[in-house]
């Protein structure tokens, strides 16, 4: 071997050595040994073999001749393990080299045969892991007068040792990737199972139009799907976000929510994407953005209609390609985050008064819910109070026996422009003006709830959220109203034991009129479906 081949195997086992460092796909990997074996060692063609345990078959996943058909060929051939020069190196683990095929009796003519290959020389190296061994490498031949020679031998060996390691490593990587996928899987199906059982907790309702909502969610939790929220202000749109960014396989990332109405266009654009030290008056340090602190996680826009045009054209930038652009710097920065888009305004008028742009608009509006207001949802009035009074109760230290009739009538019949917002801090203020102990009244709560008053037609005294103090705790539930089909007449008696027995009897008539259906008798009423089932119970029309 002259001065100048040493020199240029030297150089191939160093490329060679860079490219199993940095490189762990195979099918990058291997094809470059290929290339670079045929170059160094001069030959016509090079291969990998690989032995299939189950099988116990050789086949070859990678393969480089200089005649591409041969190449197509080879990659869908198998032999037995056992047959042919490679099945010798197989069961033996030594090197091999053969100077004239034709006069070795161990030569397999069957892979000439199929791939139209005519194989003069070879040498054949092992693939050992630890395990043993899991296949060859041949290279066949030589394009010289002569054939190939022990240097050739021995640098193929070489080039074997770290073959084998690359595909073993390679093949424990691929393992490893499949059981995350695997495991990613099963996490993600608990998650929406989990979802599916509690309903998405932090969230109360059990209404049609909630439950929908919560059906709604969990579709949207289970795909990656660009999610448009809608609702009035107060409708609980950061909860409802947070609630599929915890259902979703992203969960163990970060949540961040931004409102996009409460800041100025230059600040948004710093808090969004970030800024570079310098970028303008009063950036003295770098900034990372909300986009990037979100990698891997879910970041919710909120109030998304109110964002400036030109902000509107960088956030199209971000979901098109999935890059930031920091203030100040020209570098886009790759995140991976799922967007969550929130709104109380009309988009699609917006778009059709071109504030706000069409394209940005179908790319958020893919998967839309709408949260309804909480006058469309009274029924869950009662629980979402009882919810505020527990958590106002630990808030403020002090023990609340829950909500009476009266009070709770005036909860459910107001209008809650708010929406739950504002009931929240209705009963938060409730709360604070309650003594220890003490159930709230309607004289706990605002004047403009008082003023609206109870409805007269229904019995007092009933405590929400607390099953100890219910109809027990007035005086009249001493002497409960009687079944509908016992009412007295109205002359005689006193007013409240007047006021049921007509109640009781309206109500009946109601729901006979009405075939029994309570829905539409909650409706013909002016009642909840909740609170009609609880007067029907109180007055025996089960």
């Amino acid at each position: 071997m002259t001065r100048s081949d040493e020199s240029a195997r030297l150089r191939l086992l160093f490329d060679l050595g860079s490219a199993f460092a940095a490189r762990i796909e195979l099918d990058e990997l291997v094809p470059l040994v290929m290339t670079k074996c045929r170059e160094a060692l001069d030959a016509e063609g090079a291969a990998v073999l690989l032995l299939d345990s189950d099988s116990n078959q050789l086949y070859f996943p990678y393969a480089a001749d200089e005649d591409e058909a041969v190449t197509r060929r080879l990659s869908s051939l198998r032999f037995p393990a056992d047959q042919g020069i490679a099945g010798h190196v197989l069961h033996s683990g030594h090197s091999l080299r053969v100077d004239d095929v034709e006069k070795d009796p161990r030569f397999y003519r069957g892979i000439d045969r199929e791939s139209g290959l005519t194989t003069r020389n070879m040498i054949c190296s092992p693939l050992t892991a630890r395990h043993g061994v899991i296949g060859l490498i041949q290279v066949v031949n030589h394009r010289g007068a002569a054939p190939f020679d022990d240097d050739d031998l021995q640098l193929l060996d070489t080039l074997a040792g770290s073959i084998a390691v690359a595909i073993e490593n390679a093949r424990l990587y691929a393992r490893s990737r499949a059981a995350e996928e695997q495991l990613r899987a099963q996490v993600g199906a608990l998650r929406r199972d989990l979802a599916h059982h509690d309903r998405f907790g932090d969230i109360v309702g059990s209404g049609p139009a909630m439950l929908e909502v919560f059906r709604l969610m969990e579709t949207a939790a289970a795909s990656p799907i660009a999610v448009l929220i809608e609702g009035e202000t107060g409708t609980g749109k950061e909860v409802a976000a947070r609630g599929i960014h915890r259902a979703s396989v992203r969960a163990e990332g970060p949540f961040v929510a931004v409102n996009c109405a409460a800041l100025p266009e230059h600040l948004l654009e710093s808090e969004l994407f970030g800024h570079r030290r310098g970028a303008f008056t009063g950036a003295t340090h770098d900034h990372r953005g909300l986009f990037e602190a979100a990698h891997g996680g879910t970041i919710l826009l909120d109030e998304v209609g109110d964002m400036p045009p030109a902000m509107q054209a960088k956030l199209l930038r971000v979901l098109q390609e999935g890059e930031v652009v920091p203030v100040g710097e020209t570098r886009p920065r790759k995140v991976d985050v799922r967007v969550i888009s929130a709104t109380n305004r009309d988009l699609s008028e917006e778009v059709a008064t071109r504030r706000f742009r069409d394209d940005l608009y179908y790319r958020i509006v893919a998967f839309p819910i709408r949260l309804p207001p909480l006058r469309e949802r009274r029924e869950d009035v009662p629980l979402l109070a009882a919810r505020f009074v527990k958590l106002g109760a630990e808030r403020h230290g002090k023990q609340i026996g829950g909500i009476d009739r009266d009070a709770l009538e005036c909860l459910t019949r107001h209008e809650w422009r708010g929406n739950i917002r504002e009931l929240q801090n209705e009963i938060e203020r409730a709360v604070a003006l309650a003594q220890a102990g003490a159930v709230l009244g309607v004289e706990h709560l605002s004047a403009k709830l008082r003023a609206a008053g109870p409805d007269v037609n229904r019995p007092l005294g009933t405590v929400l959220g607390d099953p100890e103090r219910s109809e027990a705790t007035s005086p009249a539930a001493a002497s409960p109203p009687p079944p509908a089909s016992e009412v007295p007449p109205i002359a005689g008696g006193s007013l409240r034991r007047a006021r049921a027995s007509f109640e009781a009897e309206f109500i009946r008539r109601t729901l006979t009129q009405l075939d029994g259906n309570v829905s539409r008798a909650a409706q013909a009423l002016g009642l909840s479906r909740v609170m009609l089932q609880r007067k029907m119970k109180a007055y025996n029309l089960r």
